[in-house]
């Protein structure tokens, strides 16, 4: 493999050369507590694109850094925020890196046993996700919320563990601001 260089549009968040994934509410469905708003919404305003990641072509392989843009917009299902479906790594034993683009944002972080953290995640900020932490981001604002992230090209992904499992904590916004919420329906392991 030869060097090369991506250019990333912070106002933006894209990423050229990428690979767009888009994530919309019809698959994102079981992650918002609000069945009821979710369907309203689908039937209402048709299917909401939640999240698009652009991700820069790399092999997954060990040696390799891979990095990618993540744009979550603006909105909430039922009063909780938008966000990823959120993930932890299949080597356990890999971190990450998240830099704030545009917008504002948490990043929250839980280990199997349901220990939680959070880091409000803004532009120029960078918010460190050590090995073994699960993580997921939450828009908080009104404009799109954008970062750019790297890990490791063999950490891997595991969606599995928080879609059977759920995550500790849910995000709110109402007229209070922003709360954390204790999810019950998340199992530790």
């Amino acid at each position: 493999m030869q060097p090369f260089a991506s250019h990333i549009d912070f106002a933006s968040g894209h990423v050229k050369p990428a690979d767009v994934l888009q994530r919309r509410l019809s698959q994102l469905r079981h992650l918002y507590a609000d069945s009821a708003a979710v369907e309203a919404i689908l039937s209402s305003e048709g299917d909401r694109l939640i999240y698009e990641v652009h991700n820069v072509p790399l092999p997954e392989d060990a040696g390799h850094v891979l990095h990618c843009t993540t744009i979550i917009f603006p909105g909430t299902v039922g009063g909780e925020c938008h966000m990823t479906k959120g993930h932890y790594h299949a080597r356990r034993d890999t971190g990450e890196v998240y830099v704030g683009l545009a917008g504002e944002g948490e990043v929250l972080m839980q280990l199997e046993s349901g220990a939680f953290k959070h880091l409000p995640l803004r532009p120029g900020v960078a918010a460190y996700i050590p090995p073994f932490w699960g993580h997921r981001t939450v828009n908080t604002g009104s404009e799109p919320f954008i970062f750019f992230s790297a890990w490791p090209g063999d950490a891997g992904h595991d969606y599995a563990a928080i879609e059977q499992h759920g995550f500790a904590m849910r995000v709110l916004q109402g007229e209070a601001g922003v709360t954390f919420v204790p999810n019950p329906a998340f199992t530790a392991r």
